[in-house]
């Protein structure tokens, strides 16, 4: 197929509208780059009802979404990824290159990984190679799904992390560097507030005090 014929239908899904606005402008220019952008969620039940109703060649899905989070629009979306004739196919597109994050989007059956400091060509490219059936992920992500899928000594399932949303995850790792409340709502784009709300589920869910003993049994799990 040449350049000039190649056209893939995008959905975007991503909790901040400005991002999402700016991938639009980069990579939905139709005439110029064939992708066509079909669709845009901001949450995971959005995101399922779009999905659902455009059947769209490739989804551009962030990792952290109100929701729970992209695996559990993935879940939700099994069967439109198996479809035998027409196939929805999922690229993650996330500003986190944490491992856990990696693997459980491409367990749960995205095609690929990137992150956003991939550029617009980069991305146009990855969208139809994902269309076409390939894998793509960003150099350095690539070595996390090996690892994780060759390896015969892979460290079981983490039940107690598993209890934690993605956003909750992403709370405790900074949390476990250090981070200030503030810091991590600025780097979060989410406010104060909700840190504390992520903190205080964190600690709920894990049977943990304070901040010193989250920091302790996130570093024994080398998620620092």
């Amino acid at each position: 197929m040449s350049e000039e014929q190649r056209r893939a239908r995008v959905v975007l899904v991503d909790d901040h509208r400005m991002f999402r606005t700016g991938v639009r402008a980069e990579i939905g220019r139709t005439e110029e780059t064939g992708v066509e952008v079909v669709g845009e969620a901001a949450d995971v039940d959005q995101a399922v009802s779009v999905i659902a109703a455009t059947r769209p060649d490739v989804v551009l899905l962030d990792v952290h979404l109100p929701g729970g989070g992209g695996v559990e629009v993935l879940r939700r979306s099994a069967a439109l990824t198996a479809d035998p004739e027409r196939p929805v196919r999922f690229l993650a597109l996330s500003v986190s290159d944490a491992a856990e994050d990696v693997i459980g989007v491409i367990r749960g059956g995205a095609r690929g990984y990137v992150t956003k400091t991939i550029t617009g060509a980069d991305l146009v490219d990855a969208v139809f190679r994902v269309a076409e059936g390939d894998a793509v992920f960003s150099p350095r992500l690539a070595g996390f799904v090996l690892d994780a899928f060759a390896s015969t000594d892979a460290p079981p399932v983490d039940e107690d992390l598993d209890r934690l949303t993605q956003r909750e995850r992403e709370v405790l790792r900074l949390i476990a560097r250090g981070y200030a409340y503030k810091e991590i709502a600025k780097q979060l784009f989410i406010s104060v507030k909700t840190v504390e709300s992520h903190v205080s589920a964190v600690l709920r869910k894990l049977q943990l005090s304070n901040r010193h003993e989250l920091t302790r049994w996130a570093t024994a799990r080398r998620l620092v």
